[in-house]
């Protein structure tokens, strides 16, 4: 079986990502590509690297014929998909990478994204796309929400110790570091060369990040009370990778026991042996996630270190985790590149 795909969005990050990776999938087939102001252009003159691949042109959305396509990948920006997706035909599969679908309640979105949800119905409709906690209901969904890149992180790092009730769940810290490339491709004063390079700051500091929304939602419904993290995100002149050190309160072993115990069949996710800690290098460009855990000098102190690639474990590659899921194909088709080193 080969699924005819379309990517709307395709000029930014993570709509190149998702045509990297599925260049080399065996199910998947690239048959529209959609973009605003480069419509019109082949997506070798908006990205030269993917010169090699035999690529349909960029066109608008509404020039897509949708009745060809099985699934469409939507990366468009925040705020605007709700829109898109209303107007798409209600058998198409979607798999949204934009932040429209994360938070179930619309009281939520309204919250965090200070503006009300324009499509309530679908997002009462979408599922939450981390895939190793909702692979029963992504197989079986139609519209599935991607998570942001910094809330996957700091997830796959706590979930299962928040299940298992090992650590204090009123004493969790996330400091996390992320690539410039997590913040996309248009222009910002703050991402220039000469304004990030050399240095480092963080952002959306003292609760106001949006991630938090996804991590309240989701600690909260594992823990069954309300869960509320401190978080702090900090943005590393480097292009792509995601590292949060975690700190928790609870037994070292435990925590790690815990870990290795609930990732032990995952395939892309690694818990390392205790006390190694992991490296953004290590998974760059791949769909891989590995996690560290350590103790600390204070009595019955963890630390939890886990990293990802932002654009692809953290955005493009579990799109297609998730879409093969809901397309019947094996769930790590396209998927097992190795990271690029050095």
């Amino acid at each position: 079986m080969t699924a005819n795909v379309a990517i709307l969005g395709a000029s930014g990050y993570t709509g190149a990502e998702l045509v990297r990776l599925i260049a080399t999938h065996p199910g998947l087939r690239i048959t529209a590509l959609s973009a605003d102001r480069k419509a019109g252009m082949q997506m070798a003159e908006v990205f030269p690297f993917l010169r090699h691949l035999d690529l349909p042109k960029l066109v608008k959305i509404d020039e897509i014929d949708f009745s060809t396509v099985d699934l469409c990948f939507c990366a468009l920006p925040h705020a605007t998909t709700q829109a898109v997706i209303k107007e798409l035909p209600r058998t198409l599969k979607i798999v949204d990478l934009s932040a429209d679908f994360r938070l179930r309640d619309p009281a939520a979105y309204e919250k965090w994204y200070g503006q009300p949800h324009a499509a309530v119905e679908l997002q009462r409709e979408a599922v939450y796309g981390l895939t190793e906690f909702y692979r029963d209901d992504i197989r079986n969904g139609r519209l599935i929400a991607g998570t942001g890149c910094n809330a996957a992180t700091g997830q796959y790092a706590l979930r299962p110790l928040i299940a298992a009730g090992c650590i204090d769940l009123d004493d969790i810290l996330i400091d996390l570091k992320a690539g410039v490339s997590g913040a996309g491709r248009s222009l910002k004063e703050n991402l220039l060369h000469a304004e990030l390079s050399g240095g480092t700051h963080s952002y959306s500091a003292g609760g106001k990040h949006r991630h938090l929304g996804e991590f309240d939602q989701e600690f909260s419904k594992i823990a069954g009370r309300p869960v509320h993290v401190q978080f702090t995100p900090h943005l590393l002149p480097m292009n792509r990778g995601i590292l949060a050190t975690t700190y928790v309160k609870g037994d070292p072993a435990t925590v790690h026991a815990t870990l290795a115990a609930a990732y032990a069949g995952e395939p892309f996710l690694r818990v390392l042996p205790f006390g190694a800690l992991p490296s953004t290098r290590d998974i760059a460009g791949s769909n891989f996630c590995h996690i560290g855990v350590i103790g600390d000098r204070i009595p019955n102190r963890a630390v939890v270190i886990a990293v990802l690639d932002n654009l692809t474990k953290g955005s493009s590659g579990q799109a297609i985790q998730n879409a093969n899921l809901m397309l019947g194909l094996g769930e790590t088709d396209g998927l097992m590149l190795a990271p690029v080193f050095p």
